[in-house]
């Protein structure tokens, strides 16, 4: 569009209405209005020009086109009809229940996420299309094909050294493998004698993999590998300068050339590749090592250690220069060898040049040491090494080395550069000793991290004061020595600083007082109020209070001492006043008499509360304690105490009285946690006991309540008292811990005849007592005597030490000493640490010596002989179970056998495990055709027909061992089969197996059932005999249980079909399904209803028990006979007062529609009569539902009409216009010119719009579009570009 016309006034629109301003606005182009983005335009070539009207150029995607690669792919492939597992799919469709196939791939989906779909052709072949990522797809047809299509199995023979090339890293070549080829590939391991490679798979993957495993294994025949014998030294003849040679051969050869690196120590070299490169490079090894074994000469020069690294050169350049220049190697002894020969090897007439270069490299560097104190190091590196680098930059060969500790700086570099740089540096250690000084002060480590101060801000105030640098040394180092270094005005000015800091706090002192934690809140007050003033008021004191975590009652104080000594004084004063003014009473109250405690309003609390000064703090209602706590003064709490009181006894006949009770019998007439007191006090009628506090020693006991309870109460207590003094006497003897086990008795025998016979208690210390020697007797007075004298005497017996002498056969006395002497240990610490001597090893004696107390002994000596008896009546006898039943009869880490040795307390030895044949076997035993690849097993020895692999050996009592022998015969596995439907057999399983591995785990037994294709009713039940008994029990109930669920489920599938109208389907179902969930729930039915496209819509199903199904048939049939008795009314309605009539979200109408049991129906707005509203229900119902309708809207129309009056008069003029034009059309809106809708409709007759299929494509330059209204008035001109419809299509 030209500029003229873009601002010409557009064309007149002949209407009625007046034009207005916004009418004869400016109408901008489409092109104006919604601007394209900008792209870049492709350069013009051959001199065309660049054509910019194009619309290709006007919109950002027609300037440039993206490939985008969809990351999804499809593989298609076949299986033909004679190599299909599965054979039942027919015309059905994938996604319905197709039979097993489906299963499989719908499992193969969900595992994979690819998308697969199946057909069947004519000759009965199966197509399988699988969709989703790629490397999804290549695992989702290894997987189909797996499981569709039958399997076949091959074998490929590869020798034994390219088996691991078939692995690849950790396996993945392998796996790529079977991927690639859906196929299994079996290689033998590493033990088997084989080199036979098993594919398993379809026909075309076998010949696939069969193919790729044969083509790695020609590659890998091509090789060869070398390892060569060259001794160390002629290594770096076959490297060459820089391993120049090493490299050639390889570029040459493609060969793989390993020679070790001169630190490792081996005489040999490696050669690997094909095997023409590797023959090629072998031979040229061979060849340089013979010459130079043949004409080398070696010489050796002492050097300086030192020097060896300059010899040597960055790595080793300069042994490779003086090999390269000379043909010579120099061999140089390692860093950390003490050595300082170094070797010269080569031919004679090169060792003089070589030996040249070699002191000329050791003596091109020198070193010299510049001395500078250890202080002056940092500065002259200057910040970040600036200083130090002025002199490296001017002299870049010499390196300069400051070392920690020492009064020096070593120059290393050429003699020249290294003089010069000497000069430099002592030119400004010279001018830094001029005008630095340091000082170091003796501080006590303690004080260092005040000077420090917080996060360093103390010392960094100080340095940036005074321009000096202070050093304090780490808590790490243990150094008391503060050291201060800079100008001597600021050393002098920091030094003066820090002895004031050091002279302050040593006048400083640390003093800690003892406040309860309680009161440390009401210390710190609100927001931390007083602690603030307290710290105003003693503002050099530091207060430290303890975290809450640490219920810790200690508060620090530091600062000066007469600061601090003041500060404690408040404080001790302060926490003194907050103890007494918190002193804690409570008093027990009857808890009907709390309301006439606290008053009319409070009057009686509050009265209490002002005239005492103390906070009084009674339990709520709900609360069942009648304790109130009284807070304050002790002598105010007092007061408060006895006032409330005498309100209880104003209002009861309450009486207090005291009765004196010894304190030592407090605890047991209160009982286990109060027990005992508080059934008295219940039994008493509620009254209230109270004893001294804990740790008191008086005797006085309080009782207070009604004066009948209160004599009760005191009457018990007294009996009680009386009693605890008859049976209270007490006494203490000592006896040695290692005594108390025979003065108790083998199961408390000896003590309990000492308690029946004196009717004493006696206690002995347990073991978390610390007096382990003290035993306590109880009881009456002349019971404890009795009791005393008993143990007095057993315990004198026992300290009388004895020895014995027993006779033990020696080939028990193993038994005894074995283990470290374990047998012997338990012995002693059983029978008080008697002493159990046996002969030395190699002594032929049975003599065994005890030695102790007499009982201590006796008691030892019967245990031995006892042992000793029990040894000698052991047998060992033979319990034959084949070998490969060991392992199931013992069980998970041999836990049944664990249980039968502790159960029958015998030994059980299972045979060894046959070890692998040897080689000459192997060979011997070649010829022996092998079944599946096993070799033979090793045959073990035969005794009387029996193999000793299978002869487990059990030791110990006859009788036991005879038991334990039937125990195992038990655990040997049986199989045994039973019949279970095949229909059961998924239910057996479970879920992923869980039903028939919990069976498993609950009877210890295996189960198998048969694979599905077989069809088999048989099932295998392993374990042993008794476990599968109980299995096979558990499974007939299994098959009982599913059997009872089949014809429970048959009887639930009745189906009931009632013919019902479609108009009443939705008076039914209700709203939301209300109606028809209750009929479901009321007779556990599935109610059917038919779908939209069903030809049978008055058709419900009705699914449950055939009595239950006829009851619903019932329930809807009476449904649908009320609603024929239903009529329906119609009844005009304003439009205006629907949306009051039905409320907000309906609830009025709800309402109404609930008050009188009808529906109402409102018409849509686009209705042809929108004022038509319908009632159904009864006829009564209906018309009163009419009358009360017809009444709203009389009563609504009324506030309509008053409503419409008040707008006219409150509407402003302006917008009243604008509404009146708006509703009469004559708006028009946002309007844009040359937009592509206003353009004529494409001719499709046209070839030049719509080309045909392969016609040449005609293009033309754009024109520009006419206007709206005369594109809409001419004929549609002549395409001149092709117009495209829908996307793009690369072509």
């Amino acid at each position: 569009m030209s500029s003229e016309m873009a601002h010409s006034p557009p064309p007149a629109v002949v209407a009625e209405d007046v034009h207005t301003v916004d009418d004869e606005a400016y109408t901008p182009t489409y092109a104006e209005a919604f601007p394209p983005l900008r792209t870049p335009v492709a350069e013009p070539t051959n001199g065309e020009r660049a054509d910019t009207t194009s619309p290709q150029n006007n919109t950002p995607w027609g300037a440039s086109k993206m490939s985008v690669r969809s990351s999804n792919t499809t593989q298609v492939f076949c299986v033909p009809l004679e190599e299909r597992r599965y054979k039942e799919m027919t015309e059905q469709q994938f996604g319905k229940k197709g039979g097993q196939q489906v299963s499989i791939c719908s499992d193969i989906m969900a595992k994979t996420g690819v998308a697969i779909e199946m057909s069947m052709a004519k000759d009965q072949s199966l197509t399988v299309v699988i969709t989703g990522k790629v490397e999804n797809v290549m695992k989702a047809r290894k997987f189909v094909v797996q499981q569709l299509q039958t399997q076949a199995h091959d074998q490929v023979k590869i020798p034994k050294e390219h088996h691991r090339y078939l692995l690849g890293p950790k396996g993945k070549k392998l796996a790529d493998l079977e991927l690639k080829t859906a196929s299994k590939i079996s290689i033998p391991r590493l033990e088997e004698n084989s080199d036979m490679v098993t594919i398993t798979g379809t026909r075309d993957g076998i010949e696939r993999a069969r193919h790729e495993i044969q083509l790695i294994s020609d590659e890998q025949a091509k090789l060869a590998f070398e390892r060569l014998s060259i001794p160390k030294e002629y290594h770096v003849f076959i490297n060459g300068p820089e391993n120049i040679n090493t490299k050639t051969w390889m570029e040459q050869t493609g060969a793989r050339i390993s020679v070790p690196p001169p630190f490792v120590m081996k005489n040999e070299v490696v050669v690997s590749g094909e095997k023409e490169g590797v023959h090629i490079c072998v031979n040229n090894i061979n060849k340089i090592y013979e010459e130079k074994r043949r004409t080398c000469q070696t010489v050796s020069v002492e050097v300086r250690k030192s020097q060896h690294k300059y010899v040597i050169g960055p790595r080793g350049s300069n042994l490779d220069e003086i090999l390269s220049n000379t043909g010579v190697a120099v061999e140089v002894p390692p860093l950390d060898s003490t050595s300082e020969t170094i070797t010269l090897r080569g031919e004679q007439e090169k060792l003089g040049p070589a030996l040249t270069m070699v002191y000329s490299k050791a003596n091109s560097v020198v070193i010299k040491d510049v001395k500078a104190p250890t202080w002056l190091h940092r500065f002259i590196i200057g910040k970040k090494g600036a200083t130090v680098r002025k002199i490296t930059q001017d002299f870049p060969k010499v390196h300069i080395e400051f070392t920690e500790g020492e009064d020096k700086i070593s120059v290393e570099g050429p003699p020249s550069e290294v003089e010069q740089a000497r000069v430099a540096l002592e030119a400004i250690i010279n001018d830094l000793l001029s005008r630095m000084a340091f000082v170091e002060l003796n501080v006590d480590p303690k004080y260092h991290r005040h000077i420090i101060g917080k996060a360093g801000a103390n010392v960094v105030r100080i340095k940036n004061e005074t321009g000096v640098s202070i050093r304090v040394p780490a808590d790490t180092d243990q150094s008391s020595i503060i050291r201060i270094e800079g100008s001597p005005e600021g050393v002098a000015r920091a030094k003066q600083e820090l002895m004031e800091m050091v002279n302050k706090m040593e006048n400083e002192k640390s003093r800690d007082i003892i406040i309860d934690q309680r009161f440390h809140r009401t210390l710190i007050g609100a927001q931390g109020g007083r602690i603030r003033e307290i710290r105003d008021r003693f503002n050099q004191v530091v207060i430290t209070f303890p975290d809450q975590g640490r219920k810790s009652d200690v508060v620090t104080l530091r600062g000066p001492r007469n600061d601090v000594d003041k500060c404690h004084r408040y404080l001790q004063q302060a926490s003194a006043e907050m103890l007494e003014n918190n002193y804690c009473s409570e008093v027990h109250i009857f808890k009907q008499f709390h309301k006439n405690i606290i008053g009319k309003g409070g009057a009686n609390i509050r009265k209490i509360r002002d005239e005492t000064d103390t906070r009084i703090d009674l339990p709520s209602e709900s609360n069942t304690s009648d304790v109130i706590a009284i807070t304050g003064k002790k002598e105010n709490v007092e007061n408060a105490k006895r006032m409330i009181e005498d309100i209880q006894k104003e209002l009861a006949n309450i009486k207090e009285v005291s009765i004196d009770i010894p304190h030592k019998f407090h605890n047991s007439i209160i009982g286990a946690k109060g027990r005992l007191i508080r059934s008295i006090m219940e039994e008493c009628g509620g009254v209230i006991i109270r004893f001294p506090p804990e740790g008191s020693t008086s005797d006085k006991v309080i009782i207070r309540g009604p004066t009948d309870d209160v004599e009760k109460a005191r009457k018990q207590l007294v009996e009680l008292a009386n009693e605890r003094k008859e049976s209270g006497h007490t006494v203490e003897i000592q006896a040695k811990p290692a005594y108390h086990k025979f003065l108790i008795g083998r199961g408390g025998t000896n003590i309990r005849e000492v308690r029946d016979r004196t009717g004493a208690r006696i206690i002995f210390p347990t073991s978390g007592d610390q007096d382990q020697e003290t035993i306590t007797i109880l009881g009456k007075q002349e019971s404890v005597d009795q009791a005393k004298a008993e143990l007095e005497a057993r315990i004198k017996d026992l300290d009388n030490v004895v020895e014995m002498e027993i006779n033990v056969d020696p080939k028990h006395h193993r038994y005894f000493v074995a283990r470290r002497g374990g047998v012997l240990r338990q012995i002693a610490d059983e029978y008080g640490g008697v002493t159990v001597s046996f002969p030395r090893s190699g002594v032929a004696s049975d003599r065994v010596v005890l030695k102790g107390s007499k009982d201590c002994v006796e008691g030892a000596r019967n245990r031995i002989l006892e042992i000793v008896a029990d040894l000698d009546s052991q047998v060992s006898i033979e319990c034959v179970i084949p070998q490969k039943f060991h392992r199931t009869v013992m069980g998970s880490k041999g836990y049944r056998v664990q249980e039968i040795t502790r159960e029958f307390e015998v030994g059980v030895k299972f045979p060894d495990r046959p070890s692998e044949p040897d080689a000459a076997a192997v060979e011997a035993e070649a010829e022996t055709p092998l079944v599946n690849g096993d070799a033979a097993a090793p045959t073990a020895p035969v005794e009387n027909g029996t193999s000793k692999l299978d002869t487990i050996i059990i030791t110990g009592k006859e009788a036991n061992c005879n038991q334990a022998r039937d125990a195992l015969l038990a655990l040997v596995p049986i199989t045994e089969e039973m019949m279970v439907p095949f229909d059961f057999h998924r239910f057996v399983i479970g879920q992923r197996g869980k039903d028939v591995r919990k069976m498993m785990d609950d009877y210890d037994v295996n189960i198998s059932i048969p694979p599905a294709e077989d069809q088999s009713n048989m099932v295998k039940i392993t374990g042993p005999a008794a476990n599968v008994e109980r299995a096979k029990v558990a499974m007939d109930e299994r098959v009982k249980q599913l059997e009872n669920e089949r014809e429970d489920r048959e009887l639930r599938n009745f189906k009931l079909e009632l013919h019902v109208e479609p108009a009443y389907h939705p008076k039914i179902i209700g709203r939301r399904g209300a109606v028809i969930s209750k009929i479901r729930d009321a007779h556990e039915v599935n109610i059917q209803f038919p779908e939209k496209n069903s030809e049978s819509q008055d058709l419900i199903t009705i699914t449950g028990y055939e009595s239950n199904a006829e009851a619903a048939k019932i329930d809807i049939l009476k449904i649908v006979q009320d609603l024929d008795d239903m009529i329906t009314e119609e009844v005009t309605l304003d439009t205006r007062v629907h949306p009051r009539l039905i409320g907000q979200r309906g609830r009025a109408i709800r309402k109404v529609m609930d008050d009188y049991k009808v529906d109402i129906k409102f018409p849509r707005p686009e209705s042809d009569n929108p004022e038509l509203v319908m009632i159904t229900g009864s006829e009564d119902n209906v018309l009163d539902c009419k009358d009360h309708l017809l009444n709203l809207e009389e009563e609504y129309m009324q506030d309509v009409s008053e409503n419409e009056m008040m707008q006219q008069y409150l509407r402003p003029a302006s917008r009243e216009d604008n509404g009146q034009r708006n509703r009469s059309g004559h708006g028009h809106g946002f309007m844009v010119r040359n937009a592509p809708w206003s353009a004529a409709a494409p001719d499709t007759s046209s070839t030049a719009d719509f080309p045909g299929l392969g016609a040449p494509r005609r293009t033309a330059a754009p024109v520009e579009a006419a206007e709206p209204a005369a594109a809409a008035a001419a004929p549609a001109p002549a395409a001149k570009y092709a117009v495209s419809w829908g996307p793009k299509v690369k072509r």
